[in-house]
């Protein structure tokens, strides 16, 4: 364990700017966005990237930036702060109102319009000020009073006034300040995801609709406003009559550097805490995303493995962003894939690439429309990457990094699971011809199974490690015969057997060595192999140990979807 007493605290799980600079947690320094985001004006900017890549930390950050009363120190050291002129003439000197719609959820659209009236509410309520502001008239104090109004612990805001709320509180902090707001509206498209989750699409986009085109385009006290989320919903959708709006995606060279952290961002904090050594490991499990120029790694992944690292050296990679949160869309994804899709999964699982047109403006509700929606859903929350330049909306799609492959390959684990237990009768036929030592029907139906999912570990990986992955289908096949005892490396003679099954017969016996073979010529060859081992590690004591004597040896040999079983008896 490496000494931690002089380090800066790794804020895993942080993204409040103040709190992490007040705390001397470790910063990556992103306050260029600031920079570039006055260099390059817009009225209303929205930055798409997947999530976890530190969008809501930047937004937190220009919060604390522009801020009226905002405490200065915070930038000491930061890039920013080399900027003086523009610090004297920006920083703190905003009202700002800030909204993360991340929690805007419910079952229902009532539960989820009672969330963003919370949301509202709550963000109101930092501006008790307004009530005794001598710039306010009784009719405006009035109004702030609509938003501050309490029954049974939670917020009641007219629903007539939702709509307009944003753009009556950007007004009220512009008479009390005379000054224009800044609206900076975080995860902006989390109600939109919601929505369409539980059947109230329709109504959330009205709202939204109606909330946001009172704030953003008819709003003469917005100074200017930026939004951010994972998918750029299209702008007939809740963004129509918007002319001044700049959108920033993955795609865009513009703040590509801005989100999530560069290589020698990473090389910076690896060197900070002394671990230069797992360089490789992070670049293998976590780089691979392509924003605009910029090669990316994911922050939470890099932070949160450094953490790992300095309380274990030997710590190993994990799939952290992965699982911060549900992969519903891959496994929809796999569920619906026809043959062609699934032979491109596999493509992108042996490391190719696959060439697809991406559309970067989509509404939730036109996701399930075509498979070729769902690749750029994918796209453009982080499952793929693109090599390369788009040529006419084409793009060449890969899976970023080892993290990613993960996930994809556990969601095919567990379609291939669903698939074997809806087939009964072909499962059925197998387990039926290892019980009577018909090896043609054994390989006919494992060969149609093969077909039918796709070879995860048919890759540059160790025949070993292929071998695991059909070892893992035979054993969801076998298991599906209730009454079988089946042991799988289990421990017996000079060795461990690859599968040792006990009928319910119990004068029988099973045993299967299964090998990955080079080549479809080599098949044959490799079940023999098996078959030798299988005698000369006398794999067959353990079931003999159990009173089991009528056994049947099984080689079996795989070569990506094809088999070759050879049987004997012991």
């Amino acid at each position: 364990m490496i000494c931690t007493e002089n380090l800066k605290k790794l804020p895993v799980g942080f993204d409040d700017f103040k709190k992490i600079r007040e705390n001397h947690f470790y910063y990556v320094d992103k306050t260029q966005l600031i920079e570039h985001l006055l260099q390059k004006w817009g009225e209303v900017n929205l930055f798409t990237r997947p999530r976890r890549f530190g969008k809501t930390l930047n937004m937190s950050m220009l919060k604390n930036f522009f801020e009226i009363g905002t405490d200065e120190t915070l930038f000491e050291g930061l890039y920013i702060s080399e900027n003086q002129k523009l610090c004297e003439e920006y920083m703190g000197k905003y009202p700002v109102i800030f909204l993360s719609m991340k929690d805007v959820d419910g079952l229902t659209y009532d539960e989820a319009e009672n969330a963003l009236i919370q949301l509202i509410g709550s963000e109101a309520a930092r501006f008790p000020f307004l009530l005794n502001s001598d710039k306010l008239s009784e009719t405006e104090k009035e109004q702030y009073r609509g938003f501050t109004i309490i029954q049974n612990g939670k917020y009641c805001i007219d629903k007539g006034f939702l709509i307009s709320s944003l753009k009556v509180l950007a007004q009220l902090l512009y008479k009390h300040y005379d000054q224009k707001a800044i609206i900076l509206i975080d995860e902006y498209d989390v109600p939109l995801d919601k929505a369409f989750q539980h059947g109230y699409y329709k109504e959330m986009v009205s709202l939204i609709r109606g909330l946001f085109g009172q704030a953003l385009k008819t709003n003469s006290f917005l100074q200017f406003a930026v939004l951010t989320g994972c998918l750029r919903v299209s702008k007939e959708s809740i963004f129509t009559g918007l002319n001044n709006f700049k959108v920033s995606s993955a795609d865009d060279v513009q703040y590509d550097e801005e989100f999530g952290f560069t290589t020698e961002d990473v090389k910076k904090i690896l060197a900070a805490y002394n671990q230069q050594d797992h360089f490789e490991e992070m670049k293998e499990w976590y780089d691979g995303y392509h924003f605009g120029n910029a090669d990316i790694y994911c922050p939470w992944d890099v932070i949160n493995y450094i953490d790992d690292l300095m309380s274990d050296s030997k710590a190993k990679p994990k799939a952290y962003w992965i699982n911060s949160s549900g992969n519903d869309l891959v496994k929809r994804f796999i569920d619906k894939a026809d043959t062609t899709t699934r032979d491109e999964i596999e493509q992108l699982i042996t490391g190719k690439a696959v060439q697809k047109r991406i559309r970067l403006d989509l509404t939730y509700d036109e996701i399930d429309n075509s498979a070729e929606n769902v690749w750029s859903v994918l796209f453009t929350t982080g499952y793929l990457t693109r090599l390369g330049e788009s040529e006419n909306g084409m793009y060449k799609l890969v899976i970023p990094n080892k993290e990613v492959l993960e996930v994809f390959v556990l969601q095919i684990r567990e379609w291939f699971d669903r698939v074997v237990a809806n087939d009964q009768a072909s499962t059925k036929k197998i387990n039926c011809g290892f019980l009577e030592g018909k090896v043609e029907d054994i390989e006919q139906e494992l060969t149609m199974f093969l077909g039918e999912t796709i070879s995860v570990l048919d890759t540059k990986a160790r025949n070993e490690e292929k071998e695991i992955f059909y070892h893992g289908i035979l054993i969801g096949i076998l298991k599906s015969k209730s009454d079988w005892a089946v042991r799988s490396n289990r421990e017996s003679g000079d060795g461990f057997a690859d599968i040792l099954v006990k009928p319910k017969n119990p004068d029988a016996g099973i045993i299967m060595e299964l090998k990955y073979a080079n080549s479809f010529n080599n098949l044959d060859q490799a079940c023999e192999r098996a078959l030798e081992q299988i005698k000369d590690r006398r794999y067959d004591q353990a079931l003999r140990e159990d009173g089991r004597n009528e056994i049947l040896a099984y080689g079996i040999a795989f070569y990506k979807k094809r088999c070759k079983v050879v049987v004997e008896r012991l």
